[in-house]
């Protein structure tokens, strides 16, 4: 079996939209992502003027990505992991954590300060983001409103 992690690519949005609805379609999100909307979510990050993105390639095949986009504050640039998808059949080999530590590699590079993310509270993402050094923020919350 042949993997290597590239760069993220337009090229490669549409696998990237089976991916993502696949992914956030089930356990612990469980949002009904029809494909043609995720593939939409998808290239409006990557054509950001600031985007990051990671795809991981097995033998020929794109099985998972990583996407999000930079921001600079007054105390440095910062990143956000926007989404971490990878195809739910190949989901429990190490794919997430191979891409998460590339991504960390890469910001810590270019001089990036800080990695942030929005994830479930509940479930196995706490424990999965937390195993890999991130902690759980209690200056901010999450807040929103439907319109």
């Amino acid at each position: 079996m042949i993997q290597s992690i590239y760069p993220a690519t337009v090229d490669h949005v549409t696998r990237y939209g089976e991916i993502y609805s696949a992914a956030f379609s089930g356990e612990p999100w469980n949002d009904p992502w029809k494909p043609e909307d995720a593939v939409i979510h998808v290239r409006e990050l990557l054509e950001t003027k600031t985007s990051y993105g990671l795809e991981y390639v097995e033998d020929g095949k794109v099985v998972g990505f990583l996407v999000g986009t930079s921001m600079l504050f007054h105390y440095g640039r910062t990143f956000e992991i926007n989404d971490l998808a990878v195809d739910p059949a190949c989901q429990g080999r190490g794919i997430a954590r191979q891409i998460l530590e590339r991504c960390k590699q890469d910001m810590k590079a270019r001089g990036i300060v800080g990695i942030h993310l929005i994830t479930s509270g509940t479930g196995f993402l706490p424990a999965f983001y937390e195993r890999h050094g991130f902690e759980r923020e209690n200056e901010v919350i999450l807040m929103g409103m439907e319109l």
